[in-house]
């Protein structure tokens, strides 16, 4: 089977790409793992470190072709608040919980979690049920995950994941 064994960040790579795979937010953080793309593409995903892949970005296969990225529609929950302050709020009480969070102006969207939907609602802010790609960012521990991604100034996150890999190591 064929290895994708390097990441071409979004915007950073140009040409065509064969394929895409179409990855939710746990299935675009992993280091190895086999993968069968839209058109049929089977290849194994087979890299150093496990990296968090962006919506956008190319997958290197080791015989020359690029398997695009494509972010999945995810159920989240998108929360407003009625002012900058009410926001703030909410995001501290979010990253207290260490809870992946994606910023954006005027927004907060996590992934949909009845508990902490009422949390945020008792706070004050107001919770809309939407399909949409999830990407926080790696946040202040994320070591080096970035792989050269320039995001707008009204993005962010914040992040603390846990979770081991496919090898029992750890991402971080």
């Amino acid at each position: 089977m064929v290895r994708a064994v390097r990441v071409l960040p979004a915007g950073n790579w140009s040409g065509s790409a064969v394929d895409t795979v179409v990855l939710d937010y746990d299935q675009r953080h992993r280091r190895r793992m086999a993968m069968t793309a839209g058109a049929g593409t089977e290849f194994l995903l087979d890299l150093s470190d496990a990296v968090p892949l962006r919506d956008g970005d190319g997958l290197a296969l080791e015989d020359g072709r690029v398997v695009r990225v494509e972010a999945a529609p995810e159920p989240l929950a998108e929360i407003h608040a009625h002012d900058a302050a009410e926001l703030l709020r909410v995001a501290w009480h979010l990253g207290n919980r260490h809870l992946p969070a994606q910023l954006a102006a005027g927004v907060i969207r996590i992934r949909r979690d009845h508990v902490i939907e009422a949390m945020v609602e008792g706070l004050g802010a107001h919770v809309h049920h939407i399909d949409a790609p999830f990407d926080p960012e790696g946040g202040a521990y994320a070591h080096g995950h970035n792989h050269g991604h320039h995001h707008h100034e009204d993005e962010g996150a914040l992040e603390h994941d846990d979770r081991i890999d496919d090898e029992g190591t750890g991402r971080g």
